[in-house]
């Protein structure tokens, strides 16, 4: 009897645990679907006439974002080109790349928004999910 309640505790314990771990990654992943939603919209203002719809680029001219090693391997230097633009030489998926993109004024917020809609678009799954207060912490 004594080890009977002994294992129903333990099952008590174990199950409260994981209750608690599915209810946060619930609320993270419904956090992530709406910051996808409004990432896909800002990428739709901002970015798709460089990036295109497919997040494809343009050959030799603006980089691809879907299957991007550069994405993939350089999260915080994909963040710091959202927030404040960048310029230089860059290879993505073997192909060099030596243009400029423009700051485009996004508040954190939507920077995070734009991440984590474009790592996890076009078959992408990378990254963690982003939040204003991450992207704020990442500096030029």
């Amino acid at each position: 009897m004594k080890k009977l309640s002994i294992t129903l505790m333990i099952l008590l314990v174990v199950s409260c645990g994981k209750k608690k771990e599915q209810d946060f990654y619930a609320v993270q992943d419904n956090e992530l679907k709406k910051s996808y939603a409004r990432g896909e919209v800002l990428y739709s203002d901002f970015c798709i006439s460089c990036h295109m719809a497919n997040g494809e680029g343009v050959p030799k001219a603006f980089p691809p974002l879907a299957k991007s090693d550069y994405l993939k391997d350089k999260q915080t230097e994909s963040i710091k080109g959202i927030k404040n633009g960048m310029s230089g030489e860059i290879v993505v998926n073997g192909v060099s790349y030596n243009g400029v993109m423009a700051g485009m004024g996004l508040s954190d917020q939507e920077v995070a928004d734009v991440m984590n809609y474009i790592n996890n678009a076009w078959g992408n799954d990378y990254g963690e999910f982003y939040t204003a207060q991450k992207v704020t912490k990442i500096t030029p």
